[in-house]
């Protein structure tokens, strides 16, 4: 019998369950039926996907009694933000080790990295290797100081954190049945693949009908990444489904790179908010929904197709960079 999402130890950060609910201006414009998952309203810092993740990593590091959360990401990380946020609600101190890349004056997220006072550190490189490698050295230099630090991948994107993107999908499924419609398709950012993943598990394990399309907006090979994340998350809830690459429909949308504004992402942010009055950014949510615009527009979704657009958050990368 496949084990509980609730069965996992868990801080409850997130204001869940998040709004879902139809976008009637852009389902006329596209000719689709299209809703929208706010997970932009989980209710810490801006919000964002990354406060699902955290509440499963975050009550393991608390359980192990740890004083300091070390994290990566690039200089605009939502995620090393949210970390901060998260562990400053427990009373853990967060270090964030950030890539020398891109926007690295105080902008956007790096303003909202120093109120919540986490302690930033870049490393002058495009690898993550090297990012790893300097995140080891402070956890050493830690516990010889006699501290007990945690350890989070970027993006949070192990199985464990990829658990609160299957209580997303739970959530998305119990809400479509009080709508009275059919969850045909979600759609959501893959970058760094754990909500992706999560998501996809979630529909293989409780709603087996329902489709997941992820847009990458880099250009890393996600595939793989997300095999690994599922096949992780489902031997946590020690579930027998067998995980393949059939479960997993990846397309791109990433313009000249990842964290680059593209003309495709500036539309799609353009177009949400003249419609809706919704914010997206131009590094994840922009670019997803420009992918999801591509796909209907090539007739890759069926016209009688309810199509759920999840919002990852991501709303500080538009005071950080210029849009394409």
């Amino acid at each position: 019998m496949v084990k509980d999402i609730n069965d996992f130890k868990r801080v409850g950060f997130g204001l869940l369950p998040t709004p879902f609910y139809k976008l009637e201006n852009i389902s006329k414009r596209l000719g689709h039926n299209v809703f929208i998952k706010r997970d932009d309203m989980t209710g810490v810092s801006l919000g964002g996907n990354k406060v699902r993740k955290l509440e499963y990593l975050l009550a393991d590091a608390q359980s192990k009694g740890c004083d300091y959360v070390l994290t990566a990401g690039g200089p605009q990380s939502n995620h090393a933000m949210l970390t901060a946020a998260c562990a400053n609600r427990i009373g853990i101190k967060s270090i964030l080790v950030l890539k020398k890349r891109g926007v690295t004056d105080k902008r956007g997220n790096l303003v909202l990295d120093d109120i919540l006072g986490a302690d930033v550190r870049f490393v002058d490189s495009d690898s993550y290797d090297d990012v790893y490698a300097e995140m080891h050295r402070i956890e050493d230099k830690l516990k010889a100081d006699g501290h007990n630090p945690y350890f989070v991948p970027v993006g949070g994107s192990v199985p464990l954190g990829a658990l609160g993107y299957i209580g997303c999908a739970k959530e998305i499924f119990e809400q479509s049945k009080t709508a009275g419609i059919t969850p045909d398709r979600i759609v959501s950012c893959v970058g760094s693949g754990g909500t992706y993943a999560g998501l996809a598990l979630g529909a293989k394990l409780y709603s087996p009908g329902t489709k997941v399309t992820g847009v990458g907006v880099s250009d890393d090979l996600f595939e793989e990444i997300v095999l690994d994340l599922m096949r992780g998350a489902s031997e946590l809830l020690e579930s027998d489904k067998e995980i393949t690459e059939s479960d997993i429909d990846i397309k791109y949308c990433f313009g000249k790179g990842y964290s680059i504004p593209s003309p495709e992402g500036t539309e799609a942010i353009t177009m949400l908010a003249h419609e809706e009055g919704l914010i997206i950014d131009p590094v994840y949510t922009g670019k997803t929904f420009a992918g999801m615009l591509n796909l209907i527009r090539e007739g890759y979704f069926r016209k009688d197709e309810n199509i759920i657009f999840v919002h990852t958050g991501g709303a500080a990368a538009l005071f950080a960079m210029d849009l394409a």
